[in-house]
């Protein structure tokens, strides 16, 4: 039984092992809850929408579901919210995971859309995320991110002393975060940036600038602590 399991998992994650000690009822609880999140992933069907595999926790939420695009094995946490609000869209890539407890929002304004969010594949992402695409965000393949990443690709503007900063609009540039990154929990990343291939974000970071790939990153505001290659 165990053989099969671990066949159906490699589906998804090709490298996936079993820890040796991992016990018999831990395994088939955990087995049973993929099964309920596959069974709500059939719901798209009724939308007429392949779910490709999607697994979906307890309250997931879609809006503007044609504008939202997924690969295989997308699996949405509990409470996960989508938004696809915006110019082009929403696209998921092959085996990405969602954790609990986050919104995918790219815009919540009718007079000024948002631009997309594009994440790619194998990529997992930890609980309580808030990822926005006013501007665009792009996460590459491979990238591994903890709880509480925060993406803000929109400022306000706020020049003019004598208009309320709400309605002086709004600048968008976007954030391009390259492939094979690992960030940190509880990171901050605001309009503008680009993050390099192979970078590493270090817990707690507010990242206002860009930095160049294989970048190890800490601090408030973050700075380049060293790079992996010892450049």
């Amino acid at each position: 039984m165990k053989k099969l399991i671990i066949k159906i998992i490699q589906l998804r994650n090709p490298a996936f092992k079993l820890d040796e000690a991992l016990n018999t009822a831990a395994l088939f609880q955990f087995v049973l809850i993929q099964i309920i999140y596959l069974i709500r992933g059939f719901r798209v069907f009724f939308c007429f929408r392949k779910p490709k595999g999607m697994m979906l926790g307890k309250g997931v939420s879609f809006f503007n579901l044609s504008k939202i695009k997924w690969g295989k094995f997308l699996r949405l946490g509990n409470q996960v919210s989508v938004s696809a609000l915006s110019k082009n869209g929403i696209h998921f890539g092959d085996n990405v995971s969602i954790g609990a407890f986050s919104r995918i929002v790219v815009s919540t304004s009718l007079n000024n859309i948002g631009n997309k969010i594009v994440i790619g594949n194998n990529v997992g992402i930890g609980e309580f995320a808030y990822l926005g695409g006013a501007g665009g965000l792009e996460i590459g393949d491979e990238c591994i991110v903890g709880q509480y990443l925060s993406c803000h690709p929109e400022n306000h503007n706020y020049e003019v002393l004598e208009i309320a900063i709400r309605h002086q609009g709004v600048s968008r540039k976007g954030i391009i975060i390259g492939k094979n990154c690992w960030i940190g929990s509880k990171v901050t990343i605001l309009d503008g940036v680009t993050i390099g291939n192979g970078c590493i974000i270090a817990a707690g970071c507010v990242v206002t600038k860009s930095f160049a790939k294989n970048s190890i990153i800490g601090g408030v505001p973050a700075k380049l602590l060293k790079n992996r290659k010892n450049d």
